[in-house]
């Protein structure tokens, strides 16, 4: 069983879904860190009621990324993380942190990437009036989610989609990949 840290800034769901698969032993995983850099993020109560710790950080009080990122692998080191599952955290990941966990961060984005990167892909794709939209899991690396893609799950936008049912149909296919995808990537190259 791997010790892994979430890093998130929003409302949390993909954390929670992650949590509740620790929970039903779907994902032979230890939550060891929520890092979070919103101080208003509802993720914040999701982890204190899951008995999770939690950094929380805001940028804005350290002089500069690599600052606040080795106070994050400061952080990872004392919990003993081994891997890092981003799920809304809205921070491109810089050179301190991919230097440390090189090939063991994972994001994942509500859109087929290379299509519509970045802050608000769904609004994007309902925006260029797309057929499909999806979910994507891929690595991190210093780009704006340009790391090497794992897997990625079309989902059709229908004629009259909102912004409110497609976020709700990608949520839904989010919240089972995800602890999916993480339970094969911890587990691969064990047993043998």
């Amino acid at each position: 069983m791997k010790n892994i840290a979430i890093f998130a800034s929003g409302s949390g769901s993909n954390f929670q879904a992650i949590v509740e698969a620790v929970r039903a032993e779907e994902l032979a995983a230890k939550i060891c860190l929520l890092v979070c850099d919103n101080p208003k993020a509802y993720v914040l109560e999701r982890a204190r009621k899951a008995r999770i710790p939690t950094f929380m950080f805001q940028p804005r009080e350290y002089a500069s990324k690599e600052e606040f990122e080795k106070q994050i692998v400061t952080q990872l080191k004392e919990r003993n993380v081994e891997f890092i599952a981003l799920a809304g955290y809205m921070r491109l990941v810089g050179p301190t942190l991919l230097r440390e966990y090189e090939g063991r961060i994972v994001n994942i984005h509500p859109s087929l990437l290379p299509e519509f990167p970045g802050k608000d892909a769904i609004g994007q794709a309902l925006a260029a009036n797309a057929k499909w939209s999806g979910v994507t899991i891929h690595f991190v690396d210093q780009g704006m989610d340009t790391g090497p893609i794992i897997v990625q799950e079309r989902i059709r936008i229908a004629d009259d989609e909102t912004r409110e049912s497609l976020q709700r149909k990608i949520q839904d296919t989010e919240h089972k990949l995800y602890p999916a995808i993480l339970q094969m990537l911890l587990t691969r190259g064990e047993g043998k």
